[in-house]
């Protein structure tokens, strides 16, 4: 993962070695270990292979003209360093405390629901006493990720829920419940640590996952760790970009998930009341 861009900058490289006391470049292209999978390594990794991707875009093509930035869940933080938050040093210090202290969480699981709205869903888990279960990520209009204890995810009547109304169930691979209620210790305990950075003025909007609206564009500390326990509105972040008359939205970092969640919210967005906007560019983390 990233092979062109570590090559692209190897100061970049040299900085994210010195903050993680281990190579960043055997991490994404060897994995040695094995550990590429635990969150305390996922996280670093995917913000230095998004933040160099970005400086990448704009060695051919500066200056890049971008309305809005966004980023799904660690990519906020891609996101919020393009539109000048803070230095890669100070993003990727961010990233790896925010990577330990999940990994320290309570044990907890998350599925992803395929094939049914937020509404039906969240119906169905109220029906069956299982409001305990939070929706951690509402990636489209059909695409939900739940996040909550361990023994409730994994239950075999919660998937029945699901499996037996037409929709796939499927269980992913971690251990802690993120983007839910039982992150909020964890959130307290990160937002302590954000308090002793200075995150500067954001030069371009940044939506985020929280709100799914701009953030302000100073004072936003408070707002970046409450994205540790709240859903990730990814599927109205979209929709409301395409209310916004965005018709270029673009993603910069690994892989093509986010493309393919683009596609399929372009065909179905969640209906938002348009608002004055020019036909503009949006860049995706």
């Amino acid at each position: 993962m990233g092979a062109g861009v570590l090559d692209a900058f190897p100061q970049y490289v040299a900085q994210a070695d010195e903050i993680l006391g281990y190579s960043i470049r055997s991490l994404c292209m060897d994995d040695p270990r094995g550990v590429l999978s635990l969150t305390e390594y996922t996280q670093p990794a995917l913000y230095t292979i998004g933040a160099l991707m970005y400086l990448e875009r704009l060695r051919r093509v500066n200056p890049v003209r971008v309305a809005w930035l966004a980023g799904h869940s660690l990519g906020e933080y891609c996101a919020l360093f393009a539109a000048g938050a803070f230095d890669f040093a100070t993003g990727l210090r961010l990233v790896k405390h925010r990577g330990e202290l999940m990994s320290r969480a309570p044990k907890g699981a998350m599925a992803a629901v395929i094939g049914m709205s937020s509404d039906a869903i969240r119906e169905r888990l109220r029906d069956a006493n299982l409001e305990s279960i939070d929706l951690a990520n509402i990636n489209s209009g059909k695409q939900i990720v739940l996040s909550g204890l361990h023994d409730e995810i994994h239950a075999p009547d919660t998937a029945a829920l699901f499996d037996g109304a037409g929709a796939t169930f499927v269980p992913l691979n971690v251990s802690a419940a993120f983007h839910s209620r039982y992150m909020r210790d964890i959130e307290r305990e990160f937002h302590t640590y954000l308090s002793g950075f200075t995150l500067k003025p954001l030069t371009t909007d940044v939506i985020a996952n929280v709100t799914a609206r701009p953030y302000p564009r100073e004072g936003y500390a408070e707002l970046l760790s409450r994205q540790i326990s709240s859903p990730v509105k990814w599927y109205e972040t979209v929709s409301w970009l395409l209310a916004r008359g965005c018709l270029q939205i673009e993603q910069i970092g690994p892989g093509a998930v986010l493309t393919r969640l683009t596609d399929a919210i372009k065909a179905q967005p969640m209906s938002i009341a348009p608002e004055p906007a020019d036909s503009v560019a949006a860049d995706t983390a």
